[in-house]
């Protein structure tokens, strides 16, 4: 079918009720499916079933003999260091190595900020009469909810193909004192799946900001995580940010819960070793030593880099299969129609639609009152509040591959219903 927006009144009208007719079908057959988060499925987890097993009561002792079933190792395992450091893209000396949740390293970094300042000299920033953080959007719900609930004040920045708008990135951090710092998903983003160019990088790097103690909080949680054989290349900010003369602007967050097991993996802060001291040294007031038996399971299972990527190439074979198929219905059901854009990502967990202004929310909530739920909307946005209505988020791992299919023909539908009547309001 050809362009929608050009049809007559009359067209539409025999279009809605065609599309009506296919909606109350799906209406009747009373599903209940669930793609609201980017959730590994339980096959993807059963690709680590052998972390299960493989530390055991006799092999519970690290390289240089320290026994993982008592206290200590504050920062991590030696070992584990060398090893997530290639996989974050950092020396040894310039990661610590925590639980399973990245979030709560995000979370406990905003805090002792807020609480003690960033080590730098500068005032803790919670004794401040105003925080503020750049948040490019459309973006990662949890990283504005953290902002939210510490009284953080977000300021939207357009996220483009390549980035951020970075005149807007560098003309707000370079006039204004209060904005402290930046969110980002450099590659495979949440929700867009774009990867950072190296220009982007860099002039994040580099840039003028007014306030001394900026950071840029640089969420690298799908680095390993491609569904191609060109997969994307992101440049190492880390780098960037030395060579521009500043070295201490970047905090590196990453995580193993995508890699191994969701509810057991391993997280990871990454930044020059001056910020690791300190972040070491706040750590140190908060726990005695993490979970060394963990690390030793991951280092046990995974034993190099390359067994790393060859793992995550067998996540690959599991969840393209179902990228392609939202891909294929997408294209199949609104290519040419001029109601609906939608990215096609490299690598990552979603995939980012953008519907005609104002049929977002509505078109979410008619997919979930015929048994879809999808990510609420507003929610890939600051106060969840998305200026233009039109962004859908698309989490394709968790499902089966036959539900995947299911749930994008009703969301191509209602796509296509809401944006008929909002074209039959106009005319």
């Amino acid at each position: 079918m050809a362009d929608i927006t050009g049809m007559k009144k009359n067209d539409l009208e025999r279009l809605h009720d065609e599309l009506l007719k296919q909606y109350q079908a799906f209406k009747s057959r009373n599903l209940s499916l669930d793609m609201t988060r980017g959730k590994p499925c339980g096959e993807q987890l059963d690709l680590a079933a052998e972390m299960m097993t493989c530390v055991n009561g006799r092999n519970y002792r690290a390289q240089d003999g320290t026994d993982c079933r008592n206290y200590g190792g504050l920062d991590g395992l030696p070992e584990a260091k060398t090893l997530f450091s290639e996989y974050l893209e950092v020396a040894p000396d310039e990661i610590i190595i925590s639980g399973n949740s990245s979030l709560s390293v995000m979370h406990d970094t905003l805090v002792r900020a807020m609480l003690h300042g960033t080590g730098n000299g500068e005032a803790p920033w919670g004794k401040l009469p105003k925080i503020r953080f750049l948040c490019p959007s459309p973006g990662y719900d949890r990283h504005f909810f953290i902002c939210e609930y510490l009284n953080i004040e977000m300021i939207p920045v357009e996220l483009g193909s390549d980035g951020p708008d970075m005149k807007t990135v560098e003309s707000l951090a370079a006039a204004d004192e209060s904005i402290k710092g930046i969110w980002c998903v450099p590659k495979y983003s949440n929700p867009t799946g774009i990867t950072y160019s190296g220009e982007v990088v860099d002039r994040l790097a580099s840039m003028k900001t007014k306030a001394a103690d900026f950071r840029i909080f640089w969420d690298n949680a799908y680095t390993a995580h491609h569904l191609t054989g060109t997969p994307d290349r992101l440049k190492n900010i880390l780098e960037s940010a030395k060579k521009a003369g500043h070295p201490e602007r970047v905090l590196i967050f990453g995580s193993t819960s995508k890699v191994s097991l969701a509810g057991a993996g391993l997280s990871f802060l990454g930044g020059s070793p001056k910020n690791i001291e300190y972040a070491r040294k706040q750590l140190s007031a908060q726990t005695i030593g993490p979970d060394k038996l963990n690390q030793l399971r991951h280092l046990h299972f995974f034993k190099d880099m390359n067994g790393i990527t060859e793992h995550m190439k067998k996540h690959a074979a599991i969840v393209k299969p179902k990228f392609d198929i939202v891909q294929r219905i997408l294209s199949s059901r609104l290519a040419d129609k001029h109601i609906a854009q939608w990215t096609r990502p490299n690598g990552g967990y979603f995939v980012s639609i953008d519907t005609l202004d104002g049929c977002a929310a509505a078109v979410i909530r008619m997919a979930r009152e015929a048994g879809v739920k999808l990510t609420p909307a507003g929610a890939t946005f600051p106060y969840g509040k998305d200026p233009r209505d039109r962004n859908i988020r698309i989490a394709p791992t968790f499902p089966p591959a036959d539900q995947v299919e299911t749930a994008m023909e009703l969301v191509a539908i209602c796509i296509q219903l809401e944006s008929v009547d909002k074209l039959l309001r106009t005319r």
